[in-house]
């Protein structure tokens, strides 16, 4: 199957990273990445540092949790797990030297079939078209721009065409995208009574196509959008444009971006510009760094006002597979509560294995993995049942929101936004 591009139309988090393994390391029990024979090699790129280190240390022990269970192997055929850093400690994020030399040294490791990352919209942007001139199948456990897969509101100019420069995809993504958090965040804005909403986004990938999803679902609600307007994520703070929202009548502020950009200066200001105003907030800053004050993150009297929307529920909301998976990672790494995000890392792996496994000696094949991706219909997950479509998204539209209570992400209520 050709998939050439379509033109039509991201509780207890502190306690949740107890016992996570150390990464940048790769299973491969003594056998180095790139050997042959009945063998391939799946890396993961991911930032291990900063902001979202929590998160991702989760994501690639759900990864190794999948690889572990199967025995280290898919079917007949060997399978190597390397685990890449796309930060650096110096960003504290991710960075685009960092990731197109992830993206680089899988492109040139003629073993290597499977490519798990990135965590960050803006990294997949830059990893996408240099994995795709191979190609290598592309997983995302947490991408969320809309431009990345269509051209669908959201996306930029020249999106999704200029990811692909072969014409092919060779790319996917476990996570609903943004026409679906923008639905989410719209919704939930919708439900608590906001009138007039103020958007504030980062200028990356992610935060600004968040920012346009998240306009044009609250206008099709009926809700004024009084602003939409980028930032300076560099900036000391941002007392004026908080000021400017606050004149003009501003009832509830919505930040499309992540946390290392400025998320907590921002939120602070506008909190004393508008005490009154609901905050709200996308899975970009669901991090413990944003959230516990003793992090770095917003102080209490700001996060009892504040609501975020992540792609993750709280485990009693998946089917039985996924509480399976949650009890599994416990008894695994030791821990009393898990991550959520660790459920996408588990499950991109599993998807790998299982697609491999049905493969057969044909896994070897990097175009017959993509295509039978591709294929994947109806599959009974930890997340729940899904499809991959044409353009390499998830049919999944479950959006958890959270509140913040007592420097702790808490399961609110789920979202099942339309598109």
């Amino acid at each position: 199957m050709k998939r050439t591009i379509a033109l039509t139309g991201l509780t207890c988090w502190l306690a949740m990273a107890a016992g996570l393994t150390a990464c940048g390391d790769d299973d491969t029990d003594g056998e180095p990445p790139g050997s042959q024979g009945d063998s391939v090699n799946v890396y993961s790129s991911l930032p291990l540092q900063g902001a979202q280190r929590l998160q991702t240390l989760a994501m690639v022990n759900g990864i190794k949790l999948a690889l572990e269970q199967a025995g280290g192997k898919a079917g007949d055929v060997k399978v190597n797990y390397t685990s890449l850093d796309d930060s650096t400690a110096q960003a504290g994020t991710w960075t685009p030297e960092a990731t197109s030399a992830n993206a680089r040294r899988v492109a040139q490791d003629d073993s290597a079939v499977a490519y798990i990352g990135e965590f960050n919209s803006g990294a997949s942007a830059i990893s996408i078209p240099l994995l795709n001139e191979v190609p290598i199948a592309q997983i995302s456990p947490a991408n969320t721009a809309v431009g990345l897969t269509s051209d669908e509101p959201g996306a930029d100019e020249g999106e999704p065409e200029k990811y692909y420069p072969s014409g092919e995809r060779h790319y996917l993504r476990i996570v609903p995208k943004d026409t679906i958090q923008g639905a989410a965040l719209a919704t939930v804005m919708d439900e608590d009574g906001c009138r007039t909403a103020g958007i504030l986004n980062d200028k990356e990938v992610y935060g600004a196509g968040l920012a346009r999803n998240i306009e044009s679902s609250a206008r099709e609600l009926g809700l004024e959008v009084a602003a939409n307007e980028g930032i300076d994520p560099k900036a000391p703070n941002f007392r004026s444009q908080a000021s400017s929202l606050e004149s003009m009548g501003v009832d509830c502020f919505v930040f499309a971006g992540v946390t290392p950009n400025g998320a907590v200066q921002l939120y602070k200001d506008v909190s004393a510009a508008i005490p009154d105003a609901k905050l709200y907030g996308p899975d970009g800053v669901s991090n413990p760094e944003f959230f516990v004050p003793d992090e770095g993150g917003i102080p209490a009297d700001v996060a009892a006002k504040v609501k975020v929307t992540v792609a993750t529920l709280s485990p009693d909301q998946y089917p039985p597979e996924g509480q399976r998976f949650f009890d599994e990672y416990k008894e695994t790494y030791d821990v009393t509560s898990v991550d959520p995000y660790a459920i996408y890392g588990y499950e991109a792996m599993k998807l790998v294995l299982d697609t491999c496994k049905r493969l057969g000696p044909d896994c070897t094949d990097r175009e017959a993995l993509i295509d039978a991706l591709f294929e994947t219909k109806g599959r009974e997950s930890v997340l729940g049942t899904y499809d991959i479509d044409e353009n390499g998204d998830t049919t999944i539209t479950d959006y958890g929101v959270y509140t913040v209570e007592d420097g702790e992400l808490v399961f609110d209520q789920t979202i099942k936004a339309a598109q």
